[in-house]
């Protein structure tokens, strides 16, 4: 499925997330960005060990990165040519700032492919799994603050939404 938002396409796909053809990928990190369950222990597998030594040089020049923050690392073994690691937040009940703190990690994330010169990028449900944050809710500030971002900043030519889920692809294709 295929939505058109000013000049970026804005595409659904249920699928694997490190098998992409795409500038980047995103990884749904965890503030020490050295791999962990789910998305982010698949990307790291998959990528190799190229991005685990470049996390690594990352938390000794900044330390740990502090949820809706986001660094890049090459892509390493993948087809992306990089890997946007964005920290969501852990879902604790919607009274810590979870919902402006997922959409901050979009927007990051968003940034720092502009300033890499990354024109399609696909991104996994930030924070859904292990971080418990809801589907639905995190969904929607998914795709609201992606299609404000290229609706407001030109250069991203495309933007997935891998979803690995048929539940999640369902929600996705409502909003989209």
């Amino acid at each position: 499925m295929t939505h058109s938002a000013q000049a970026a396409r804005l595409t659904l796909v249920r699928g694997d997330i490190t098998s992409q053809d795409v500038d980047a990928v995103v990884n749904a990190a965890n503030s020490g960005l050295l791999g962990g369950g789910g998305v982010d222990g698949a990307i790291h597998r998959e990528g190799g060990i190229r991005i685990l030594e470049e996390c690594r040089a990352i938390l000794v020049r900044q330390g740990r990165c502090p949820a809706g923050e986001a660094v890049i690392t090459s892509g390493g073994r993948l087809k992306a040519r990089y890997v946007i690691h964005a920290v969501g937040p852990v879902w604790q009940g919607g009274e810590a700032e979870e919902e402006r703190l997922l959409a901050r990690a979009y927007e990051n994330s968003l940034r720092l492919a502009l300033e890499h010169g990354i024109r399609t990028i696909a991104f996994p449900c930030i924070s859904t799994g292990a971080y418990g944050f809801p589907a639905e809710r995190a969904a929607l500030i998914a795709v609201t603050t992606v299609r404000e971002f290229v609706d407001s900043h030109g250069g991203i030519h495309e933007v997935r939404f891998i979803v690995f889920s048929e539940a999640d692809r369902e929600i996705y294709e409502r909003l989209l």
